[in-house]
């Protein structure tokens, strides 16, 4: 579920990015780009240490 809503959270962030590079029309300014980026990192890491609790529970 985290690492879902990670790529979801990177995918906005990557179409703020193409938006701004190829058609000038950016929808997030430069503190918004940051959060949005921020939150995308901060799910991938939930999402890895989910999973690697899960792998140390089953004796991994």
């Amino acid at each position: 579920m985290f690492l879902a809503a990670s790529a979801i959270v990177f995918v906005v962030y990557f179409a703020n990015v193409a938006l701004g590079a190829f058609a000038g029309r950016a929808f997030l300014g430069d503190v918004g780009e940051m959060l949005v980026l921020f939150a995308a990192s901060i799910l991938f890491v939930v999402a890895i240490l989910k999973k690697e609790a899960a792998r140390e529970e089953n004796g991994g």
